[in-house]
């Protein structure tokens, strides 16, 4: 029952997203002076709708997604006279960019809103795996001997390992993250040097690193002992906030999160292979695309686990990923319309600096071609992201 609650509470929380998105678009264009006329959350068949003013507001009955309908959106719509003043390509470029971008600077406000609450409460999860030293374990435990004895002591103490510290090389090659501390070190034994930053100052470290046996697990829920390196440093995973500091926690992860959506989006076509093979019953990679089906049912089991920041760190990163999308110059997404709208812009000018008249707006029957194409790329790939979540979904343990 609580995994269930949990898919919904999830699919609820993406609802309001998308309708705040569109209420981005309304609330922009509204205060511009265009005429909205109908603002509604779903597709196909109406369920309720109500009147206020001149925009009807409503449910329909497919819940993926929604729309705000401005007059004019295009010169090839058909306007009544006595509203051609206020028909959205009549408008200043700015006021269009500004009203075709406020939905996704919504997604990611709401994002930031989110890791905001996140840092202040739970705390932040270290999103980039910086090699940081949260504790200096007292010995290097084993699966033979898990507890530490009197007069033990790690190889990390005894180097001088101190909390705080970000070990930034390990027998001279860079680890930018804490898996590459984890690789380099369990393939090694005995005297090894550790760059380490501390207070700022590039300092090294000697330590010796021992030789233990580790219990690990396999992809299919086995388990097996492997003998490896160990110095005894537990990670520092999670950063603590206070409400104010918590501002500049949730700024950086903020970053990062962009950071890392941009960079899914560049991986995002060489991934789709591994979204067809796990179709066809291959191991599905946790890295492959998931759709909102697949991001719910993640969000049910985070529920059921009890694991609240990761519900609402995918959550936060769902917006972000949202919002970058939208903005992407492919039409019928909002950046292919901004994308028009400013090369309509830049051409005027031109044509102004030569002494010609501003040319005819952008013919969208034109570009529907191109706007199919990517209705149908964009739904081939839903179809089989659903698919997959599905059939083989991906799953938290």
């Amino acid at each position: 029952m609580v995994f269930f609650l949990g898919i919904l509470l999830f699919a609820l929380l993406i609802g309001i997203s998308i309708a705040l998105h569109e209420l981005g678009h309304l609330a922009t264009a509204k205060m511009f002076g265009m005429k909205v006329t109908r603002y509604f959350i779903g597709f196909g068949p109406k369920i309720w709708s109500f009147r206020r003013g001149e925009t009807e507001y409503g449910l329909k009955v497919i819940p993926a997604g929604g729309f705000c309908e401005i007059t004019g959106m295009t010169a090839l719509e058909e306007v009544r006279p006595e509203d051609r003043h206020r028909a959205f390509y009549r408008q200043k470029t700015w006021k269009r960019v500004v009203v075709l971008s406020a939905g996704s600077i919504t997604h990611f406000i709401l994002g930031f809103i989110i890791l905001y609450l996140m840092a202040a409460t739970f705390g932040m999860p270290n999103l980039r795996d910086t090699p940081l030293v949260a504790q200096v374990a007292p010995c290097v435990q084993s699966t033979a001997a898990p507890d530490c004895g009197p007069g033990d002591s790690s190889p990390a103490a005894q180097a001088g390992f101190q909390a705080g510290d970000e070990i930034l090389a390990v027998a001279g090659t860079a680890t930018p993250t804490w898996q590459d501390v984890l690789k380099l070190t369990r393939d090694r034994f005995g005297s090894t040097e550790f760059r380490v930053l501390r207070d700022d100052r590039e300092i090294t470290l000697t330590a010796d690193v021992a030789r233990v046996d580790r219990e690990f697990q396999r992809k299919d829920g086995s388990r097996y002992t492997k003998e490896v390196g160990a110095i005894g440093i537990i990670h520092q995973t999670r950063f603590e906030y206070n409400a104010l500091t918590a501002v500049g926690g949730a700024t950086r992860a903020t970053g990062d999160m962009f950071a890392n959506t941009w960079k899914g989006l560049l991986r995002f076509p060489e991934k789709i292979p591994a979204v067809v093979k796990a179709i066809g019953g291959a191991e599905r990679d946790v890295d492959s695309p998931v759709s909102v089906v697949g991001a719910s049912r993640l969000g049910g089991e985070a529920v059921e686990a009890g694991l609240w920041p990761f519900f609402f760190l995918m959550l936060a990163g769902l917006n972000f990923f949202v919002g970058v999308f939208n903005l992407l110059p492919l039409l019928p997404l909002d950046g292919g319309h901004i994308a028009v709208n400013l090369y309509e812009r830049v051409r005027n000018w031109i044509r102004k600096l030569r002494g010609m008249p501003a040319g005819a707006p952008v013919n969208y029957l034109r570009l529907l071609p191109l706007t199919y194409l990517v209705i149908f790329v964009g739904g081939a790939v839903t179809l089989l992201t659903v698919t997959a979540d599905i059939v083989n979904p991906i799953r938290l343990q």
